[in-house]
């Protein structure tokens, strides 16, 4: 009896650094236990005074790049609370168009805190962008860092969602030594 190999599982999946000014994206391909890079970069705002006109933008761009790539799944980097209110709320509407945008291809989405992004690529929840980036060239072998650390944060929420998903599958769900790696602030002193 001849047996035919069994293909590993295979995935794209879209990271999304959101931002008003500056929107960051990276899209991964993982075959197996192997992560690439298929593409990144970023859609420039900045040129653009009208909030609405932003947003449309996004949507557009995010259609576009669902449309090419046919990504499985979205991961985005959820908000940070700030000082800003406005600020905040432009940044929350922004999130939600892409979001919008992957749910209109009925393709899934997941939120990770900016912490827990910079915890699974560096082992520090309070790296600087730089410190990232400089691990994603690494670890993904990008033959040149992005001048625009949105785009490498993009590849970061997407290559932190590929090792939940990863992670999550091996343990079975978390234990408690993982929720307290996770939730540092919760433990007594």
């Amino acid at each position: 009896m001849i047996y035919a190999a069994v293909p590993p599982p295979h995935k794209f999946i879209l990271g999304i650094d959101p931002g008003t000014q500056i929107m960051g994206y990276g899209l991964i391909e993982v075959t197996g236990s192997k992560v690439q890079v298929v593409q990144y970069g970023v859609i420039n705002l900045k040129s653009y005074s009208n909030h609405a006109i932003k947003l449309k933008k996004i949507f557009d761009r995010m259609i576009q790049l669902i449309d090419e790539y046919l990504p499985d799944e979205l991961a985005i980097e959820s908000p940070f609370f700030g000082v800003n209110v406005q600020s905040m709320l432009k940044l929350g509407r922004a999130q939600g168009v892409a979001i919008a945008a992957a749910l209109s291809r009925d393709i899934p989405y997941v939120e990770y805190a900016p912490k827990k992004i910079k915890q699974s690529i560096t082992g520090n929840g309070n790296a600087s962008k730089e410190q990232v980036a400089s691990m994603l060239v690494q670890i993904l072998k990008i033959q040149e860092a992005p001048k625009l650390l949105d785009a490498t944060d993009a590849l970061g929420v997407a290559l932190c969602h590929h090792y939940q998903k990863g992670n999550n599958a091996k343990q079975g769900g978390k234990s408690w030594k993982g929720f307290l790696a996770d939730n540092p602030d919760r433990l007594a002193q």
